[in-house]
């Protein structure tokens, strides 16, 4: 039997060896967690914070009680975010202008995965900011990660019961708002290029081209930039506000395209006819339906880009 002082020396190595397994366990379903966290709550910075204070208590978790160390670590981050989730809510209410989501700069790779692409988009973000807390937890995690209504009632602290019935619920809310259908990655890039040659040419036309009749346009500009008040609605209205502030910021800098949240987009940068390392001015995403441009979104408010430095890996 070995001695006391000796199982003192083994203690310490075995808390590093429980560590690193922790550790080796939480990185291996980061990306992961970090979508649940920004699909939940629109927000790359949030998101990051959520991912800290689930490793706190994750680190803290006797690894021997878990049997299923995905589902386990997949509720503290739920329970996180619908925690912040409530708080955001209240910081939206005092928010200048229209909310957009935070834009990720994302790997080419998300956008092959269509459904994932599609639950990540601005369009279908702003369809979820349209659902109570508890709504869109289980909506993100039943309809986006196909966890278990059992799995899902740990997580949001419902019964499973409880937990069908929420997902009924925000399933129909989410069909009645949501985009028409999902686009592909070609659909959506044919229509990038027609928009960045007549957005940098200040060609009406041809953004009229492009244009769906009911087209709307949304600026974040969090009241540090100046962006519209309020949604612009109709080709005319839109095509006009882009030929003349594209034509402008093109002159000054560059129109980069780039995939954001899954989906082409283009990249504003001021100062910066050649390269990629200007500053960025604003982050313009799309919503392709049937070949044209149903809905633009376009974040300018500096405190929302830092996520646009790298690529985001997100994974279901």
């Amino acid at each position: 039997m070995a001695s006391w002082s000796a199982k003192r020396r083994e203690q310490p190595v075995e808390s590093e060896r429980a560590e690193d397994t922790a550790t080796e366990v939480f990185v291996a379903h980061r990306n992961l967690l970090f979508t649940v966290a920004y699909e939940m709550l629109g927000s790359a910075a949030d998101a990051e914070d959520v991912l800290q204070e689930t490793w706190l208590r994750w680190a803290g978790v006797d690894l021997g009680t878990v049997r299923d160390q995905r589902a386990y670590l997949v509720r503290i981050t739920t329970r996180q975010a619908l925690s912040r989730l409530r708080t955001l809510g209240r910081r939206k209410e005092s928010y200048v202008g229209p909310w957009l989501p935070e834009p990720l700069l994302t790997a080419p790779d998300v956008a092959e995965d269509i459904e994932l692409a599609e639950s990540v988009s601005m369009a279908m973000l702003l369809v979820l900011e349209t659902l109570a807390p508890t709504e869109r937890a289980v909506f993100v995690l039943r309809e986006v990660f196909d966890l278990g209504y059992d799995e899902i009632a740990d997580a949001v602290g419902k019964s499973p019961a409880a937990v069908r019935q929420i997902a009924h619920r925000a399933r129909a809310h989410v069909a009645a708002r949501r985009p028409r259908g999902a686009v592909t990655p070609a659909e959506t890039r044919v229509a990038l290029d027609a928009f960045q040659r007549a957005a940098e040419t200040g060609d009406l036309q041809g953004l009229l081209d492009i244009l769906a009749p009911d087209v709307v346009f949304l600026g974040d500009g969090g009241g540090i930039k100046q962006a519209v008040p309020r949604p612009v609605v109709g080709a005319d209205k839109v095509g006009r506000l882009l030929a003349a502030g594209l034509g402008r910021i093109a002159a000054m800098g560059s129109l980069l395209p780039a995939h954001v949240n899954g989906h082409p987009a283009l990249i504003l940068r001021e100062g910066d006819q050649e390269g990629r390392d200007g500053t960025i001015d604003t982050v313009l995403a799309m919503r392709v339906d049937d070949g044209l441009i149903t809905g633009l979104y376009a974040v300018r408010n500096p405190q929302k880009l830092s996520h646009m430095r790298e690529e985001n890996a997100l994974r279901r």
